[in-house]
């Protein structure tokens, strides 16, 4: 009989120990010069992250609205911030506040901005081709410049002789230098026929150069307003600048650079490039990554790092050094998509592969958040396979193969912690379901939407020589379902493996003959997912009909039927030498489930995925209660403005409710006091953007022909609140009528007034 002390505890208790959330969804990107901070915008948020350890430093809560733009300043103290709601806002980094916000302009966004080197001033391009250059600390406009004839793309200060001056460059394909003592248009330079999307002054401060979408970069001597060369880059150009005027750095390039100029450009090729100004040469290209088809959308130059972070339009930032020939020194993922399958490789478990909606693997550093991009697949990468040892990684794709992949977490260089070991080449359609041999490396078993299985034959790669042209060969192929195949998993002495598919059946096969043993039916929907347990001769599976099941190996029959889950299981592991079970679904829900007992251990609830799920849910069965009560307790005002405008937007033909459901027009009439406070607040934010202002007022009206005065009087924050929605009234009222008369809400504010 076992000592009491070895026993195995069954697990009830869990905690979230780490996080590894999204920083960046497009836009803008801004790395400080110190190189301590990297800033990134996410939707209508701005995320400050430690670039050295990835830890998440402040989450800058927007206005609803999504950021246009950034800029910070060279001294690293304070970001400047605009977004569509037409306001400019002001941030100390190192507290993560907002110390001013001031409105830019009536109409019109600003797209760029640019900092001056002393810190002092903010130039700001708006999307009506006007420009307005402001004091930061101060708040107040100091010059507003007009000329171009479109939206200003571009922006870059620059000191010389003393003297302060602006260059910009607009959709017009004009380039403008604008001299800020005079206040006037001192030079317009026209030669560009497509957008300017960069623009920068040598060191000695004689050049500008222009780079622009008609695939070309002109060199100007600015004061003489003449172009002195237009070198071709042969690709659409997205962003350019100089780099550090350096002999030492230069010398890195080749020692015939030492003088020289040189300057980056980036763009729909996906490759960082230098060039040489005088010759109009090119230097030195990144490597490509192998098949990536990325665009870079900006590039960042961090002069103290001597590195060039490009910003790619799949929400990655790839930085590459200057003093290793743009080698790939760092790779930062702005944002995780759908995560699809993720597995723990390296010895020691320390790194998380991940697979996410994308053609690229994400293998993360546990510890420091780091992020390794791994290029090959052409297509999504759907599922993942590890071996015991977490030295080799296997992943499936779209593109209808499977890649092998020698993982040494150890190593410093990530092309050596990283190394393609192989491909299998053999399926007709997508390979959705991979597994390795468990005791060793031998063989793995693919599943394809072709509905066939393959059994590989790896006994001929050379993990100490891993070549990524090693194609092993396949030894049998079977039909093995009426429908794609979700999962395989192979059983833990590699003599069985079982596959699950969407023909909502469950099988078992012998891996030596690939012959079919057994078939499990049973469940109502496809199974997604199937593992063996450690100990005994039983299978668990997951599936659409929301259960999880667990299987006999020797008769096939059911056992044990778990229930529970709200929507599709989509994953399930046996945990604690299978004694339990643990089990995802698509609502973010995860359950641990004690098998002897049949009953729920424990819950855990740590997506925001299954917050949106159940606002689609409530919003799908028109439980408006429940939507607008669960947006109000987790402070979502953009949620709830998209709630109400969906409600207005899906009005029913002859509908006489003030907001497009009587339901709604009830909530609202019954919500506490506290809750209308919120949304009162909300409304008034709202109401300062003519684009929400209709839904605005329309809850407005809602709340005050449901509420008497005095109702309104209470509310602690009345004055504030009403004080804030005037300004925005007249304007914005086009049914005052339908709404509410001025009259009515000066009423409120004389009364909250006494």
């Amino acid at each position: 009989m076992a000592d009491e002390s070895t026993k195995l505890i069954l697990k009830t208790s869990f905690k979230s120990i780490k996080t590894i959330e999204s920083i960046y969804n497009g836009g803008k990107v801004e790395i400080t010069q110190d190189s301590k901070y990297l800033i990134s915008t996410l939707s209508e948020d701005i995320i400050v992250t430690e670039l050295a350890t990835g830890k998440q430093v402040h989450q800058l809560e927007g206005d609803t609205e999504l950021v246009t733009t950034m800029a910070v300043k060279p001294n690293g103290k304070h970001l400047v911030s605009a977004s569509r709601s037409l306001f400019i806002r002001i941030w100390e980094l190192e507290k993560g506040e907002c110390v001013r916000t001031f409105k830019a302009h009536d109409s019109a966004p600003v797209i760029v901005m640019d900092i001056d080197e002393t810190s002092t001033l903010v130039a700001t391009g708006f999307a009506d081709g006007s420009i307005k250059v402001w004091d930061i600390d101060k708040g107040y406009c100091t010059h507003n410049f007009k000329g171009h004839g479109g939206v200003i793309s571009a922006l870059k200060f620059h000191k010389h002789e003393g003297k302060w001056y602006l260059a910009s460059g607009a959709v017009d394909c004009q380039v403008r230098i604008w001299d800020l003592q005079s206040r006037n248009s001192v030079a317009i330079l026209k030669s560009h026929v497509s957008v300017i999307r960069g623009l920068d002054f040598s060191a000695d401060g004689q050049y500008l150069i222009s780079g622009s979408r008609d695939k070309v970069v002109n060199v100007w001597d600015w004061r003489a307003k003449q172009l002195r060369a237009t070198y071709p880059i042969f690709e659409t150009i997205e962003t350019v600048g100089f780099v550090e005027k350096n002999e030492e750095l230069m010398a890195k390039l080749g020692s015939e650079y030492t003088q020289s100029d040189i300057f980056y450009t980036a763009g729909d090729s996906g490759l960082v490039k230098l060039w040489d100004m005088k010759t109009g040469k090119l230097i030195k290209a990144q490597e490509p990554e192998k098949n990536s088809q990325h665009t870079i959308t900006d590039v960042i130059y961090i002069k103290s790092a001597r590195v060039l972070a490009a910003v790619t339009n799949d929400q990655n930032i790839l930085m590459y050094s200057l003093e290793q020939q743009l080698e790939r020194v760092k790779q930062i993922v702005g944002y995780n998509d759908e995560v699809v399958d993720v597995t723990y490789v390296g010895e020691d478990e320390t790194h998380l592969a991940a697979a996410t909606n994308s053609a690229q693997l994400r293998i993360y550093n546990v510890d420091t958040q780091d992020c390794d991009l791994l290029y090959g697949h052409t297509d999504m990468i759907i599922s993942l396979d590890r071996s015991r040892d977490g030295t080799l990684l296997v992943t499936a794709s779209k593109d209808k193969t499977a890649r092998l992949w020698k993982i040494d977490t150890t190593q410093e260089d990530h092309k050596k912690k990283y190394m393609p070991a192989g491909v299998c080449i053999g399926h007709t359609e997508s390979v959705g379901a991979v597994a390795l041999s468990r005791k060793s490396k031998t063989f793995m078993i693919t599943g394809s939407q072709d509905r066939t299985i393959k059994y590989w034959n790896l006994r001929e790669m050379d993990l100490d020589n891993p070549d990524e042209n090693f194609k092993p060969k396949s030894l049998y192929t079977h039909q093995a379902h009426d429908k794609d195949i979700n999962t395989i998993c192979i059983a833990p002495n590699d003599k069985f493996f079982a596959t699950g598919s969407q023909d909502k059946t469950a099988k078992l096969w012998n891996v030596d003959t690939g012959e079919l043993v057994g078939t499990m039916k049973g469940h109502k929907r496809g199974v997604w997912c199937a593992r063996f347990s450690p100990v005994d001769q039983v299978l668990a599976t997951s599936s659409g009909d929301k259960t999880v099941k667990i299987w006999n190996l020797k008769d096939f029959t059911c056992l044990k039927t778990f229930e529970g889950h709200t929507n599709s299981v989509l994953r399930v592991e046996f945990l604690t030498a299978g004694m339990q079970l643990v089990s995802a679904a698509s609502d973010g829900l995860v359950k641990v489930w004690t098998i002897k007992t049949n009953e729920c251990a424990a819950t855990l609830d740590n997506h925001t995925e299954k917050v949106e799920q159940e606002l689609q849910n409530f919003m799908r069965k028109k439980d408006y209660l429940n939507a607008i009560l669960l947006a109000l307790s987790l402070e979502q005002p953009y949620r709830l403005l998209h709630l109400f405008k969906e409600v207005s937007e899906s009005r029913p033909e002859g509908d006489q409710s003030i907001t497009g459901s009587e339901n709604v027009d009830k909530i609202l009439a019954e919500l506490s006091i506290e809750n209308i406070e919120k949304v009162l607040k909300y409304i008034r934010d709202w109401n300062t953007n003519a684009k929400h202002s209709d839904v605005a007022q329309t809850v407005l009206n809602a709340i005050l022909m449901s509420r008497s005065a005095e109702e309104i009087v209470e509310i602690p924050s009345a004055k504030e609140i009403i004080d804030g929605l005037l300004p925005y009234t007249d304007r914005h009222y086009q049914r005052i009528d339908d709404l509410i008369t001025q009259s009515f809400i000066i009423d409120y504010t004389l009364q909250a007034q006494q």
